[in-house]
């Protein structure tokens, strides 16, 4: 009888141990996930006015790209930046700067429904871009249309930003 006592305390000691559940999981650091790059781009007829960049290591299938264009400076001094597409009007027509992606690979291009030689230079020559991967499990968490709040959320910095023209 004892040796069944004994048997059964050591089984309902085993039944009340406790576990532990860490309900605040420790964030995973953004900066291996989200990156954050800067291109200048030129749009001629050699290269259809289209610049292609290879992405490496390639990104997955749930990430997304956003782009955004440089477009000057606020009265304090800081950049504004625009997402793509970007649609402007003028005397010439409709010009567009738009960009596509894959996991392997994005391309910038500027469109348009007239001649792009139209344009002037500026338009055309040493444009800035901003590239941002979003892991996909954030992407629905962003507000997409501000770049610093898209670098915000993923703890991105200026220090963070690559320079992929050099």
């Amino acid at each position: 009888m004892k040796k069944l006592l004994i048997l059964g305390l050591l089984l309902s000691t085993g039944l009340f141990q406790s576990c532990t559940v860490n309900d605040n999981p420790q964030p995973i650091t953004n900066e291996l996930l989200a990156e954050v790059f800067e291109v200048k781009a030129d749009f001629t007829p050699g290269n259809s006015f289209r610049n292609y960049y290879n992405l490496n290591p390639v990104i997955f299938d749930s990430d997304v790209l956003l782009v955004y264009e440089f477009v000057g400076l606020d009265k304090t001094g800081a950049d504004i930046w625009k997402p793509l597409p970007q649609v402007y009007t003028s005397d010439n027509g409709i010009h567009q700067y738009n960009f596509d992606f894959t996991k392997l690979d994005f391309s910038i291009f500027l469109d348009a429904n007239f001649d792009r030689m139209r344009l002037n230079n500026s338009w055309r020559l040493g444009k800035t871009f901003r590239v941002v991967i979003v892991p996909g499990k954030f992407a629905s968490m962003v507000d997409k249309n501000n770049l610093q709040n898209v670098m915000n959320t993923l703890k991105l910095t200026e220090n963070s930003v690559v320079d992929l023209s050099k």
